[in-house]
């Protein structure tokens, strides 16, 4: 997987899960919250394409509240120890969501690299280049409503292919976009088109997809 460049007054209820975190106490939850992790060599925070998709979702939501946890990871070329660092904290961030704010529907997503780094934590048992799965416990698929993921370079991996088709528990409420001639997640040669996601309209199809699903 060859990855490139590029709150709310709810209180939690009683856990349904039980992942081993200690339970926080209080913690606000939202109705909604995106899980969202940026590209290769993007400020600290969800990136571009993140921020013109939690928008769009906003409008389609009505006034249920929505929350944004941008994953915390490098987002550096070190490309392998970059994207398991943020698979690490995505998978822990998800998994402490599912336990404190049970009734919160959680939705990731990520672009270019940030899309690798949610491929991790939600395909199967498998092995994409020299990137291994690093799969959430089962359970908290229940608390996800969906996954949004832009220029996958995963697709185009050895062993990889579209999160729709490598992924047992998350595929089938996944949206994995790929603009036409994105040099990272198809055959295309184009830098331009992996860099036009908030313009293609990819975003707000992206957030109609998952509208229908939270």
């Amino acid at each position: 997987m060859a990855i490139a460049v590029v709150v709310s007054t709810t209180a939690c209820s009683t856990p349904s899960v039980n992942l081993g975190i200690p339970r926080a106490v209080a913690a606000p939850c939202p109705d909604i919250e995106v899980v969202f992790a940026r590209g290769t060599g993007e400020p600290p925070g969800v990136g571009a394409v993140g921020e013109a998709f939690v928008n769009s979702l906003r409008s389609k939501v009505g006034a249920r509240s929505v929350g944004v946890y941008a994953v915390n990871y490098p987002a550096s070329y070190d490309f392998t120890n970059s994207a398991a660092a943020g698979g690490e904290d995505a998978r822990a961030h998800v998994q402490d969501m599912a336990v404190n704010c049970p009734d919160t529907r959680l939705v990731l997503g990520g672009m270019s690299q940030g899309a690798g780094v949610i491929d991790l934590i939600t395909m199967g048992p498998i092995t994409i280049r020299r990137y291994v799965a690093a799969p959430m416990a089962p359970e908290v698929a229940d608390h996800v409503a969906a996954v949004a993921v832009f220029g996958n370079p995963g697709r185009n991996a050895p062993g990889g292919g579209p999160l729709t088709a490598i992924s047992p528990l998350y595929g089938a409420k996944t949206i994995d976009l790929c603009a036409p001639e994105d040099l990272f997640c198809s055959r295309g040669l184009s830098l331009a088109a992996h860099l036009s996601y908030v313009k293609n309209g990819m975003t707000d199809q992206a957030a109609d997809f998952v509208a229908a699903r939270v």
